[in-house]
């Protein structure tokens, strides 16, 4: 379970992914209609877009709804911004947060009949063997995953958020966000040691696994299956209340009041966070709700 929530972290509950990624999409998602929520009063509208931030190239996912939703914003807040035409300052972040002297050896990390697809693992990246043994668990967690997503034949840039920033920023719109890089791969840093490993254990899986599961989160996600999501983060986050509350109620609270705070300000604004986010009653949307606010899904 700890495994599956952590690798769907990535995509829906958005974490930097230091590597983006996507995959062949079932048949059946050719066309989505992703969940959008509409917060509005007098002189104020917040959109509520629940993103996945892999997506395969070319995957059908805009509207007429969304597409007006976006036009008629002035300004876009995602999770975090990440710059990938200058990532110096996140490689340097990375670097301060992922990699500690005194570790012990990867290796030794893993469970032994994992031990020879981590080392050949390791090999594919071209990274040196002893440079992983410094990393932080959940580095090097993200360091493999990233080479897992590249021999799927998987790309980044073809993601909800790189979308929206691209249309925004071609139209002279601002873009905020809600956390910063460090805050995010904070995240990770600070999980115990034990989710880590699950993390780093995860992605030495096979890549029909990986494959599959991906998937299944991206149907979901296409067909707006709201409840679908909420229920599989409800039960794979059941036996871990702390990584619940850090992954999602946490950041859900932070956000809520964000969202709030700009309701007493006019204008129009594009909020758009992992699909995790708004699905299950730990919801940004249900927190809304219960605060008195009117949330209307739109599509």
């Amino acid at each position: 379970m700890l495994m599956r929530i952590l690798r769907r972290g990535l995509a829906m509950l958005g974490v930097v992914a230091l590597a983006s990624c996507a995959t062949t999409p079932p048949a059946e998602s050719a066309t989505g209609r992703p969940a959008l929520w509409q917060v509005a009063d007098r002189d104020t509208t917040i959109y509520l877009f629940g993103t996945i931030h892999l997506l395969p190239k070319d995957y059908a996912w805009r509207t007429a709804a969304f597409d007006r939703a976006v036009a008629g914003s002035q300004t876009l807040v995602v999770e975090t911004v990440v710059d990938n035409k200058n990532p110096q300052a996140l490689v340097a972040e990375l670097a301060r947060l992922g990699f500690r002297a005194g570790l012990p050896p990867l290796a030794e990390r893993v469970s032994p009949a994992k031990r020879p697809m981590l080392e050949a693992a390791i090999r594919k990246t071209g990274i040196p063997r002893t440079a992983y043994d410094r990393m932080e668990t959940w580095a090097a967690a993200f360091m493999l995953l990233g080479t897992q997503f590249k021999d799927l034949g998987l790309i980044g840039e073809a993601g909800v958020e790189a979308v929206l920033r691209n249309a925004f920023m071609q139209a002279g719109k601002p873009v905020g966000q809600l956390e910063t890089n460090t805050e995010q791969l904070s995240l990770f840093d600070t999980l115990p040691e034990s989710a880590q490993r699950s993390l780093l254990e995860g992605a030495l899986d096979a890549p029909a696994e990986m494959r599959t599961q991906f998937n299944e989160m991206l149907t979901a996600w296409a067909r707006g299956d709201v409840a679908k999501i909420g229920a599989t983060f409800n039960e794979d986050l059941s036996g871990s209340p702390e990584l619940r509350d850090a992954l999602i109620k946490r950041r859900n609270v932070n956000w809520t009041r964000w969202i709030q705070r700009r309701m007493a300000a006019p204008g129009s604004v594009f909020v758009a966070v992992g699909a995790g986010h708004l699905a299950g009653p730990d919801s940004v949307v249900a927190m809304l709700q219960r605060d008195g606010y009117r949330v209307r899904r739109i599509q």
